[in-house]
């Protein structure tokens, strides 16, 4: 959707984001029929299928965030925000404004994908901590000791990726709980000299982390779901 209002063309799932998307809607198909061949009395294969269209709807938000940020991106070209035309800062504020939707994204995504491991696996997390995370789940999914091969493989996506999930987690927490997170370095800057102009912080590094970010989101969704196709095969 994005693409098309920034006059660009339509996206072409590939990479990891397509293995993500393809996993889930696999997923899709499988629960379609069973719920087609038994009336799912339970409700429970309904509940998963709402859960995964929401994951690829949710999927399909963050890829587009970081795509419209990296669009937006292209045309900051100066060094420092008091050197920007009002065009310029027209189109950093847009900028600001993917990104800051990408970083949130991501651990909306993941937290998304915890409530489905929980679930799937029924690891009754909520006994442990009643708002729980991603990262809660796959602590508990270890304690248990059950889905070994998935566990391993979700902590070392998660291990793989522990300096920009560190970077954005910061960044998501200033940005709900404290202040605008691109305002955190403009404040460390007013603070080493007060009438010195603000340098403009690291954007393409930003966005860096975001696409990590956003790789780490479709590794993790694509072990879990080719896994849980595993077991249903």
């Amino acid at each position: 959707m994005l693409r098309t209002l920034l006059g660009e063309m339509p996206r072409q799932n590939s990479g990891l984001l397509g293995e993500a998307m393809d996993a889930m809607h696999r997923t899709i198909g499988r629960l379609q029929r069973e719920m087609d061949k038994n009336d799912d009395p339970s409700h429970d294969f309904r509940k998963l299928d709402i859960w995964t269209r929401g994951l690829v709807s949710s999927l399909d938000e963050l890829e587009q965030s970081w795509f419209a940020a990296s669009f937006f991106r292209r045309s900051v070209k100066a060094g420092y925000v008091d050197d920007m035309s009002a065009e310029e800062q027209t189109e950093y504020a847009r900028y600001v404004y993917f990104y800051k939707n990408g970083f949130i994204r991501v651990f909306s995504v993941l937290d998304k994908l915890g409530t489905v491991l929980n679930e799937l696996f029924e690891l009754d997390t909520a006994k442990v901590k009643e708002h729980y995370s991603y990262f809660t789940v796959l602590r508990r999914l270890r304690e248990l000791g059950r889905h070994p091969e998935l566990e391993a493989e979700l902590a070392a996506v998660k291990n793989d990726y522990r300096d920009c999930l560190n970077v954005l987690r910061k960044r998501r927490n200033a940005e709900i709980h404290y202040m605008n997170a691109e305002m955190q370095d403009d404040l460390w800057q007013r603070h080493q000299g007060l009438h010195a102009k603000v340098e403009l912080e690291d954007l393409d590094q930003h966005l860096n982390d975001l696409k990590q970010g956003l790789d780490m989101v479709c590794k993790s969704l694509i072990a879990v779901y080719r896994y849980a196709g595993r077991l249903k095969s």
